[in-house]
């Protein structure tokens, strides 16, 4: 019994804080879509050096990205009749 209940608190401690930090990163991440300074600083970080274009098409693709929606599934191209190989 002495060994559960470290164990148990460990486990609570560890999802709990998951949750909270998952809460953290959705805040900035809108606070980012508001703040074009914020996403320029982010870009740099990055590597990236956006123009104000760039910088319109970045806040409206994180504006238009819904918490929680799945990613769209690429499209299968058809398969070949033959494998590709030469003959």
């Amino acid at each position: 019994m002495e060994i559960v209940i470290p164990i148990i608190t460990l486990i609570v401690g560890l999802v709990g804080g998951f949750f909270i930090g998952v809460f953290y990163l959705r805040k900035q991440l809108e606070k980012m879509q508001s703040d074009p300074d914020m996403l320029q600083k982010m870009a740099k970080q990055m590597g990236y050096n956006l123009n104000g274009k760039q910088m319109q098409r970045a806040q409206q693709m994180m504006k238009n990205q819904q918490p929680g929606a799945k990613m769209p599934q690429p499209t299968q191209h058809p398969a070949r009749k033959n494998s590709g190989r030469r003959k």
